[in-house]
């Protein structure tokens, strides 16, 4: 993982009491710094700086619809496809090669599988081939996902 000095370590804490959230703190790190790092790590980095993302208050209710569609997820809650916001599910039964995977759908109703490997890599395999997700709908599933994975223990 990457060591910051002391002025990376200012900026960061800067960025935080400004209300960044990951994806804003990754995107810095890497275009003012050149750091490229996975959410993952930068998720592990403010941990190990004893440093944390101000939680957003929810603007939507949360509903657990685990089961309605059989078993095979549980859902995290968002709006409804096409309705502005972007729904993660956690697979029930983990992918074969990595460590945590499941779907999302994004708020313009396209669909796409995910997977977490163990280096920390997100990967993203939409269901329409070339499939580009809007940058604020990546923000708000790397978001959405990082609560999903902090409150089954990752």
């Amino acid at each position: 993982m990457a060591e910051l000095t002391e002025v990376q370590k200012h900026a960061v804490a800067e960025w935080i009491e400004a209300g960044d959230d990951l994806a804003a703190i990754q995107e810095k790190l890497r275009t003012e710094f050149g750091l490229r790092l996975t959410f993952m790590d930068v998720r592990f980095l403010l941990l190990d700086l004893g440093m944390s993302v101000q939680d957003k208050p929810a603007s939507r209710e949360r509903t657990d619809l685990a089961g309605a569609d059989g078993g095979a997820a549980a859902e995290t809650g968002g709006a409804a496809p096409g309705a502005g916001g972007v729904r993660v599910e956690v697979d029930r039964i983990t992918k074969p090669g990595s460590v945590v995977s499941g779907s999302v759908v994004f708020s313009d109703g396209q669909r796409a599988a995910w997977m977490l490997d163990a280096t920390g890599r997100l990967g993203l395999n939409p269901e329409q081939e070339g499939y580009r997700p809007s940058q604020q709908d990546v923000g708000a599933f790397q978001q959405e996902l990082q609560q999903e994975l902090a409150r089954q223990g990752f």
